[in-house]
């Protein structure tokens, strides 16, 4: 006996493949880009000891009388256009900020402050580089990293949340594809069943007006229970072929749609389930609803308690008002009720605790009535072991 195959599960092997490329993409940029920030603050930092050196070399007596000093003033020194740095000489004043900008109009004590407010924050994120000046005394040289070093080191972050927002997209991309083809799937077979249920029902039909014909064999209350199946099939292809298409909603009488369904319901289900039907609300209480549709998720839900109670138990339906202009139609049954792990996928494609059938009467159910119906279709509450309560909620 072949295995049914679940045709709505979902396939996550392109999803893994994209998500570990993205992964490895993220990973290998992460870890490029550190290399060439560390390079990058070596070299930095290389510069700011040449820096040091030529402050050292110039303050050196024996230097200074050797000759000409240009190429250490204007070669080295005014090299550096990048990296914010300050000396500090022996005595501890600051001798020359370099690459640093404060507000205009400080006055030299307020400027004095704005500096070493600077290099406190220079010093927690570089050790200063030493200047020895001779004699044994030392000045020292505090720096930043350049803007250059500083944009590439949240160059990666920006990289990550670029590709964190592809994900997202292909994502979502995946996922509207599924849909628009579960959709395709959806209206295709909802067409095809009705088509294909056109021809024996054009026959079924012929046969009852035969039937009607010769009351003499053919009992009429047979004919006439026969008539109510037909009608109902005839229900059926109409909901089909309405799949895919806007429906047409109208203004219909709540407690006498509900009432008649569970009537033609009780005659054709377990005669050991005992069905029941309570309302709280007006008799003439109506309510925008695409009947054909609307009586096929009522239906729907119901077949599917039967089927959780095995044929056996008690199917309750009560209709209620809620707050806001809104009304609730629960259905419960004593059935084996719907596990904590399971209550999150019953409406989901393809999910089925049943041998047979493709898990799709829930999702249509749902879709049909939050979709067209502007209601909400929800598991109120479930035990296993004891039971389920679906609620349906209409806006009046």
């Amino acid at each position: 006996m072949l295995k049914s195959f679940d045709i709505y599960n979902q396939n996550n092997v392109l999803k893994i493949i994209v998500a570990l490329n993205l992964l490895l993409v993220g990973t290998g940029s992460l870890l490029y880009t550190n290399r060439l920030i560390e390079k990058l603050e070596l070299r930095e930092q290389q510069y700011v000891k040449l820096y040091a050196n030529s402050i050292a070399y110039l303050v050196d007596p024996s230097h200074i009388n050797s000759g000409d000093l240009t190429f250490v003033t204007s070669e080295i020194l005014e090299a550096n256009k990048t990296i914010p740095a300050i000396y500090v000489d022996p005595n501890g004043e600051i001798a020359k900020p370099n690459n640093i900008t404060l507000a205009t109009g400080l006055t030299v004590d307020e400027t004095q402050r704005e500096l070493r407010s600077i290099i406190a924050d220079m010093r927690k994120r570089h050790a200063p580089v030493i200047v020895e000046m001779g004699n044994g005394e030392r000045g020292l040289v505090y720096y930043d990293n350049s803007p250059l070093l500083r944009q590439l080191t949240y160059f990666p972050y920006a990289l990550l949340t670029i590709l964190l927002a592809l994900g997202i997209l292909a994502y979502l991309a995946f996922s509207s594809s599924r849909r628009a083809e579960q959709n395709r799937v959806w209206v295709g077979l909802a067409k095809e069943t009705a088509h294909q249920l056109g021809t024996p029902l054009s026959s079924l039909m012929a046969w009852v007006e035969y039937m009607r014909s010769d009351p003499d064999q053919y009992d009429m209350s047979i004919t006439d229970e026969i008539e109510k199946d037909v009608n109902r099939l005839e229900t059926i292809t109409a909901r089909f072929s309405s799949i895919g298409s806007v429906p047409t909603l109208k203004e219909e009488n709540i407690n006498e749609t509900v009432s008649q369904l569970t009537d033609y319901l009780s005659r054709r289900i377990s005669t050991k389930v005992k069905m029941s039907l309570a309302s709280q609300l007006p008799a003439e209480k109506t309510v925008q609803i695409n009947r054909l549709l609307f009586e096929w998720v009522i239906e729907n839900i119901c077949k599917n308690a039967v089927d959780a109670m095995k044929g056996v138990g008690e199917l309750r339906l009560n209709m209620q008002a809620l707050p806001n202009q809104r009304i609730a139609i629960d259905i419960t049954d004593t059935g084996k009720g719907i596990s904590k792990a399971n209550m999150q996928k019953v409406f989901n494609p393809g999910f089925s605790t049943k041998k047979r059938g493709w898990g799709l009467g829930l999702t249509l159910a749902k879709r049909i009535i939050e979709e067209y119906h502007n209601g909400k279709l929800f598991v109120k509450s479930s035990e296993v072991g004891k039971g389920t309560t679906f609620r349906i909620v209409l806006n009046e």
